[in-house]
C-alpha cells in the first residue's frame, strides 16, 4: 500500500508549466493547420471591433467592481475574446447561445446593448434582467442569449433542452453551449452528452478550455486532458482549435454548426484559450506563474489579429486607433448610463420569484416582518405595517443602504428625524 501511495505521489504534476498549459503553437497540436484566409474587409473589421469592445468593457467592469459600483461576483474573460467572437460570428440570429458565469462578452457579441449589460452589473433597473441577475446571470431572450449560469455545468442539460425544443417545433435553429474545462468533470456533462447523442440533438458543445478550473490546473482536475475526446465514449466526436485565433475558431465552429443544423448531429469543440485575470475579481492568483501569463499574452487574440489586418493591407494604423477610441467611448457611456439608472424599488423585492395564481395552493414563503404575516409572493399587497418596518430596517443599515433602496427610505428617514 505504501509503495502504491509513493507511486501516486511521484506521478502528480509538479505544478510547473505542464503540457496542458502550453500556449497554442507550443506542441499541443492546435496550431498544425495553416493560417486561415482573411474574410472580406467588412467582416474582418467587425470581428476586430467586437473583440476590442469586449476587452474594453471587461477592463471597465473590473475597474468599477473595485470602486464597489458592481456588486456580487465578477468573472472577467480578458484574453478569451477570440473564442467568444469567433463562435458568435457564425451563428444565425435564431440560434440559441447559452454560457457560464463568465459571459459579459457573449452578450455583447450577440448584440446586447453594452449599457444594459453594465447596468445589470450595477444591479440597476435598466439591466438585462432588471438588476436581479448581476454579472453571472446576463440574459437576453430577444437575441436568444439564454443566459449565464453560476452553477458549474448547470447550463449543459439546459442546452439539450433548447436543442430538443428546436426539434419539437420543427425549427432548424442550433444551440451552442459554451462551458469551462472544469464543467467537463461534472455529472451533468456525461448525462447531457449521452442524451444529446441518443436523441441526435442539434447542439454544438464548446468547451472554453482556459486551463484552470478556478485555481486548479487541468492536469490536476481531469484525468483526460484532451477534452475534445472526453465525450467519444458517449457518442459525440470532438476536435481541438486554437481559441486565441478568431479565424480558426470561426471556421471550426461554422462547420460544426452546419453539421448540427443539416445532419442533426451533436459535436464537441475544445477551444484552447486563456484568461489573463484571475478566476474572479477576488482571486489572488497564487497558482500560476507570471511567466506563464506573459507567454499567453504574446499571443493576444486582439493584437495578433490587428497586426495581421495591417500587414495584409486590410486596415491602417489610424483605423485601428479609431476602433479603440470608439470602444472606449461606448464603454464610458455604458458606465455613465449604469450609474444613472435607478435602483430597483424595495417594494419589488419579491417580484418574478413566485408563480401567483389559482394553481398555487400554498404560501411559498412567509414574510414575518410585521405582527400580521403574509405570503412573500404578495409583497406588494403587504400590510402598511410591514412596509414601515422594512423601511426602518433599511434606513438603520446606514447611509449607503438607504441610498440603494430608493426614495421611499429617504422619506422614512425624514419622518423619523421630524418625529
Amino acid at each position: 500500500m505504501a509503495e502504491k501511495q509513493a507511486q501516486r505521489s511521484k506521478s502528480k504534476p509538479s505544478g510547473k508549466r505542464a503540457e496542458g498549459r502550453k500556449a497554442p503553437g507550443d506542441g499541443d497540436g492546435t496550431a498544425e493547420a495553416p493560417a486561415s484566409k482573411l474574410p472580406d474587409e467588412k467582416t474582418s473589421r467587425e470581428l476586430l471591433e467586437t473583440m476590442a469592445l469586449i476587452r474594453r468593457f471587461e477592463e471597465e467592469a473590473g475597474r468599477q467592481y473595485q470602486r464597489a459600483k458592481a456588486g456580487g461576483f465578477l468573472h472577467l474573460a480578458i484574453g478569451e475574446e477570440a473564442t467568444i467572437v469567433g463562435t458568435t460570428s457564425v451563428m444565425r440570429p435564431d440560434d440559441y447561445l447559452i454560457g457560464t458565469y463568465r459571459t459579459h462578452g457573449h452578450a455583447l457579441a450577440r448584440g446586447t446593448d453594452p449599457k444594459r449589460v453594465m447596468a445589470e452589473l450595477y444591479g440597476r433597473i435598466d439591466g438585462t434582467s432588471g438588476g436581479r441577475g448581476g454579472s453571472m446571470h446576463i440574459f437576453d431572450l430577444e437575441r436568444r442569449f439564454m443566459g449565464g449560469y453560476g452553477i458549474v455545468g448547470g447550463n449543459l442539460p439546459l442546452a439539450a433542452g433548447l436543442a430538443l425544443s428546436s426539434d419539437y417545433r420543427g425549427e432548424d435553429s442550433v444551440t451552442v453551449c459554451m462551458f469551462g474545462d472544469g464543467a467537463s468533470n461534472t455529472g451533468n456533462f456525461g448525462e447531457t452528452m449521452n442524451i444529446a447523442a441518443l436523441w441526435s440533438l442539434p447542439v454544438v458543445f464548446l468547451v472554453e478550455n482556459n486551463l484552470y478550473g478556478m485555481g486548479t490546473s487541468i492536469e490536476r482536475h481531469s484525468a483526460v486532458t484532451d477534452l475534445s475526446r472526453k465525450a467519444e465514449g458517449l457518442g459525440i466526436s470532438g476536435v481541438r482549435v486554437d481559441g486565441m485565433d478568431v479565424l480558426a475558431v470561426r471556421e471550426t465552429v461554422a462547420e460544426h454548426i452546419r453539421t448540427a443544423r443539416e445532419d442533426r448531429t451533436p459535436t464537441l469543440v475544445e477551444a484552447f484559450t486563456y484568461r489573463y485575470r484571475g478566476h474572479s475579481a477576488a482571486d489572488p492568483e497564487v497558482y500560476r506563474e507570471k511567466e506563464e501569463v506573459q507567454e499567453w499574452q504574446r499571443k493576444d487574440p486582439i493584437e495578433t489579429f490587428a497586426r495581421r489586418l495591417i500587414e495584409e493591407g486590410t486596415m491602417s494604423e489610424a483605423e485601428l486607433e479609431e476602433i479603440r477610441e470608439h470602444a472606449d467611448v461606448v464603454v464610458t457611456e455604458a458606465a455613465r448610463f449604469a450609474d444613472e439608472s435607478p435602483e430597483p424599488p424595495l417594494a419589488s423585492l419579491y417580484d418574478h420569484l413566485y408563480v401567483v395564481g389559482d394553481q398555487v395552493k400554498g404560501w411559498y414563503t412567509v414574510d414575518e416582518r410585521s405582527p400580521d404575516p403574509h405570503p412573500g409572493e404578495q409583497e406588494r399587497e403587504a400590510p402598511d405595517r410591514a412596509h414601515e418596518l422594512a423601511e426602518r430596517g433599511a434606513a438603520y443599515a446606514g447611509p449607503e443602504a438607504s441610498r440603494t433602496v430608493g426614495e421611499e427610505i429617504g422619506d422614512a428617514e425624514d419622518e423619523e428625524e421630524g418625529g
